[in-house]
């Protein structure tokens, strides 16, 4: 008797993450079958992925091009549109894979543990800004669970699966992994003229051009710290004093977990985003292509360092925000959205870019959030405080010019 396919649904479709999880698809076709497809604005690759896969459903945020798309979708496919559509792609398949990017993917994710599916979690914000309403989701009967596919947060789950049998007693910290960035071992002087180009330019990753402006600030990584408080926190008895971040430029060791005794147990291998994809998506089982299968013939060396905070000050903002809580950590992603949209647009120097997020903590009404709607206010504030200061930035920049 052959197995049963695992049905998937994707949101975010169109982006890195999204085409990458219908490569492992189609690499595991035997086990997997995307059902369900859904971007916010991206017609054409939409179109284009329809037509290949043959979903029973597409969804597109944005009903202004309905039609535009509805003419290019192949029979039986059925096509819906809107933000409540978009969320809903969560209660369509056995897993869905939330790449949304941004603060609009916590609708996805609040729908897909309310529906009691498996969230293969790569919208590390919605986590981040919406923490304790998907924690109260979590807690509810028959919700669903989360796996996590952010490399560093796949390889914490992995090494906690394999050693710790969930006795929190076990663990005694987390060691997240970055890259660097572009701008390793650059001081803060050094980097006072970055431009677009220079900061897109990662030497490991292909991602987005807002994950990857992320990573050159370390912001990336200050998120990714929040988002392991939130998802191994309560659980294991982590504190943000237990969660540590290494420089590690080769990419190699994804994250590791030290044991109570002393012990470090890392989960290694190429950087290669469709491992985590097909560790989510199979879970607890195994895929059977090997992405990112590592030659241990080939000579080489991992090295490690500490993370520059005066050149990276973003990574400390995020610590900062993550231990305030409430509405802070809420905040902090409005604010880095906004900023990073500004530095991609020309109108927001990088160096800039954590002194409007440093400004608009310190000017932050910390709230509780015990629901949606504090999250969405708390969201709102933070980016209008965000446009106010860079606007201020912009006043000031061109009296002086």
């Amino acid at each position: 008797m052959s197995p049963r396919v695992t049905t998937v649904a994707i949101a975010g479709s169109t982006g890195s993450i999204g085409t990458q999880t219908i490569d492992v698809v189609g690499a595991e076709a035997d086990r997997f079958e995307v059902v369900a497809l859904g971007a916010w604005s991206s017609v054409d690759v939409l179109a284009a992925q329809a037509e290949e896969i043959r979903p029973k459903l597409v969804v597109l945020g944005e009903p202004s091009r309905a039609d535009e798309l509805a003419e290019r979708l192949p029979p039986g496919t059925e096509l819906r549109t809107g933000t409540a559509a978009l969320a809903d792609l969560g209660t369509a398949a056995d897993v869905c894979v939330n790449a949304v990017v941004g603060f609009a993917g916590l609708e996805v994710t609040l729908a897909t543990l309310g529906a009691g599916k498996r969230l293969a979690l790569a919208n590390k914000e919605s986590l981040i800004a919406g923490g304790p309403v998907v924690q109260a989701a979590l807690a509810k009967p028959r919700a669903g669970h989360i796996v996590p596919v952010d490399s560093e947060h796949c390889a914490v789950h992995q090494c906690l699966a394999a050693n710790v049998g969930g006795d929190p007693s076990r663990v005694g910290r987390i060691v997240l992994t970055a890259s660097g960035g572009p701008f390793r071992g650059r001081s803060r002087a050094e980097l006072a003229n970055v431009t677009i180009d220079d900061a897109l330019a990662h030497p490991t990753w292909s991602m987005g051009p807002k994950i990857t402006v992320d990573s050159s600030t370390l912001m990336n990584k200050g998120l990714e710290v929040i988002e392991a408080h939130e998802l191994f926190g309560e659980r294991y008895g982590i504190g943000y004093d237990d969660i540590e971040v290494v420089v590690h430029p080769q990419s190699i060791v994804h994250s590791m977990v030290e044991l109570a005794d002393g012990a470090t147990i890392a989960q290694l291998s190429n950087p290669d985003m469709r491992g985590p994809i097909g560790y989510a998506l199979a879970w607890p089982d195994r895929i059977g292509t090997p992405f990112g299968r590592l030659d241990w013939a080939t000579a080489r060396q991992l090295t490690f360092e500490p993370p520059d905070h005066d050149a990276f000050p973003c990574l400390g903002l995020a610590y900062q925000a993550g231990r305030a809580g409430g509405t802070a950590p809420a905040a902090l992603n409005a604010a880095n959205e906004v900023a990073v949209a500004a530095f991609l647009d020309g109108r927001l120097g990088w160096s800039a870019i954590p002194e409007v997020l440093k400004s608009v903590l310190e000017g932050h009404h910390l709230g509780v959030a015990d629901g949606v709607e504090a999250i969405v206010d708390a969201d709102r504030r933070a980016r209008d405080a965000a446009r106010q200061v860079i606007a201020a930035r912009e006043q000031r920049e061109t009296a002086s010019a």
